[in-house]
């Protein structure tokens, strides 16, 4: 469910993480192991939000192809 303050779109994780393709886990995981950065931006209660552009740049991580 998105949310909407000062006129800007806003995802909670739960569908930030659905929108890039990932699972919750997968994305605590990555902050964890420094792969992609915490947000900055919360809500009053302490709960990240996206933007698109957070969502573009999860997404794009997720399509990176390693090799091990």
């Amino acid at each position: 469910m998105s949310t909407e303050i000062n006129g800007k779109i806003y995802y909670r994780t739960q569908e930030a993480c659905r929108q890039a393709g990932i699972s919750r886990a997968t994305f605590f995981r990555w902050i964890e192991e420094g792969i992609i950065e915490d947000m900055a931006t919360r809500d009053r209660r302490g709960w990240r939000l996206f933007t698109e552009e957070d969502i573009n740049r999860i997404r794009a991580e997720a399509g990176r192809i390693k090799d091990w």
